[in-house]
């Protein structure tokens, strides 16, 4: 695994002529250390189409300072970057490969830029010597390797926050350097400018465009693209393992197929069915994992919450075999399906889909008038099996009709929230009250997994001659808890089904 760190730092326009200012004056620093000028030389690559830039992504090799090596940056928020360094070495490593395949697929990564620079480092220390930032006047000369010829060269300021520092000192150093009369820099990074100096001339146009009201396809397209880009983005987050990263990247997942299908008046079924029923088999692979996490997370919360004179016999440590066995390998088996033929051929399935989308006829019309009436029909088929839901008795049938009640929640609320620009307030608040049903109905589906796998505990308890008391006794908590969430449902969906708000939707 690639070393890792967070990059927070600002850039400051400069010329051959700036020099810094006293920056012993910054509150907290005692003393400025020069360090000497290092020189420094990268070579950055993506493809021919510039894809990582377009996803402000960083892949170099540099030589020279004390990191040579591959440099791979994902961006975090203005100013902050996670760096993931390997290694000085010819070919790529083959972590990177992995963690830029979403958006490299089968095309070559190829040099685009070289930028060699001189920097200038000074360290800014505290009283005890340790480094609060480094602050570097960088001489920078670009030259274009891909996608045009042209050379570039400008001098910056760089202020870099040392590891673990407070964000906020980097505000006193902006201080300091702006009362000298320096400015933030327009461009993001040294690659960006570079890009944007060295690329080749195009004459503008001078045609000027209509601007014309967003239709309904504007909307759903606009609302589909940013799905599909999240599934592309999370990708590498998964890869690496960070917090959250596989419910986020199966939300995107059901979010986008929610979309294709509600949207089916606006979008031919014809082309996105397909897509869908892709889309469909990822979420339920990616699902493996995230329900055996969320599963653990309840049942060790139960145990959690009882006495300990309630708790007999080694439940906690067959409760950490039983999850140890189930989940053994499930993330060589995420990432492996990351890797497979099939994930990538739907990648590849979505952006041909937002390249040429295949609109209907409904797409053209105002969203005002279109995009209700798709949600309100999901609206009314989540309506018909709560509906059959509260008709049943208490049961495995009612338990089955919560369950389909739960997704048609969740293809409502998430019909509002690819309405909610074009229908601005009212769609926000259809969304947040279908999103407390669907968390009432997703508590009591919670519930019904729990059961049964408490039941499963327990025959193995018993079977190792162990009590089994205990995981009884949290069936019956789980099984209070699915009925109080039974009783609550009338009222939730009340709230939730209440006329002004259909018709603040035009139902």
């Amino acid at each position: 695994m690639a070393d890792s760190k967070r990059e927070i730092e600002r850039k400051y326009e400069a010329t051959a002529a700036t020099r810094l200012p006293d920056l012993s004056r910054v509150a907290g620093v005692v003393a400025v250390a020069h360090r000497g000028v290092t020189e420094l030389d990268a070579v950055y690559y993506d493809t021919e189409d510039l894809r990582l830039a377009a996803a402000s992504l960083t892949l170099r090799r540099r030589t020279g300072g004390s990191d040579a090596g591959w440099h791979l940056k994902f961006p975090v928020a203005s100013g902050i970057r996670d760096e993931l360094r390997e290694p000085l070495s010819e070919a790529l490593p083959r972590s990177f490969a992995g963690l830029l395949r979403s958006r490299v697929r089968d095309r070559a990564l190829v040099p685009v830029v070289r930028l060699v620079s001189a920097r200038d480092v000074h360290h800014l220390l505290d009283a005890e010597g340790a480094l609060l930032a480094e602050v570097s006047v960088d001489r920078v000369r670009a030259e274009r390797l891909t996608g045009g010829a042209g050379t570039a060269a400008w001098t910056e300021i760089e202020a870099e926050l040392a590891d673990d520092g407070d964000p906020a000192f980097l505000d006193a150093v902006e201080r300091r350097l702006r009362k000298a009369g320096i400015r933030p820099s327009a461009s993001p990074s040294k690659l960006s400018r570079a890009l944007a100096e060295t690329a080749p001339k195009r004459k503008e146009s001078r045609a000027g465009r209509s601007r014309q009201k967003p239709t309904a396809g504007d909307h759903v397209l606009a609302y589909v693209r940013r799905q599909a880009e999240a599934i592309v983005a999370l990708d590498p987050a998964v890869r690496r393992d960070l917090p959250d990263s596989v419910h986020q990247l199966r939300v995107a997942t059901r979010r986008l197929r929610s979309a294709l299908r509600t949207y089916r008046k606006i979008l031919d079924r014809d082309v996105t069915d397909p897509v869908g029923a892709e889309l469909k088999w990822l979420a339920a692979e990616l699902g493996i994992d995230r329900d055996q996490e969320v599963l653990d997370a309840r049942l060790r919360s139960g145990l959690d919450a009882l006495p300990r004179t309630l708790a007999l016999g080694p439940v906690r440590g067959r409760l950490r075999v039983w999850s140890v066995a189930r989940r053994n390998g499930s993330r060589r088996s995420t990432v492996a399906l990351l890797d497979g033929k099939r994930y990538l051929a739907l990648l590849e399935s979505l952006d041909a889909l937002l390249a040429a989308p295949p609109l209907l006829p409904a797409a053209s019309r105002a969203p005002e008038r279109a995009l209700p009436r798709a949600v309100l029909k999901e609206y009314r088929r989540l309506a018909a099996r709560i509906g059959r839901a509260l008709e049943l008795p208490p049961g495995h049938g009612r338990d089955l009709a919560v369950h389909e009640a739960r997704k048609a929640a969740k293809r409502v609320r998430y019909a509002a929230e690819a309405a909610r620009p074009a229908l601005g307030r009212p769609a926000k608040r259809f969304a947040k009250r279908m999103k407390a049903v669907q968390s009432l109905l997703g508590d009591h589906q919670d519930s019904v997994v729990a059961r049964e796998a408490l039941r499963a505990l327990a025959v193995q308890a018993q079977a190792a001659g162990e009590p089994a008391f205990t995981w009884g006794l949290l069936y019956g908590r789980e099984e209070a808890a699915a009925a109080a969430r039974e009783r609550e449902l009338p009222e939730v969906w009340e709230r939730a089904s209440r006329a002004e708000l259909r018709a603040a939707l035009g139902g």
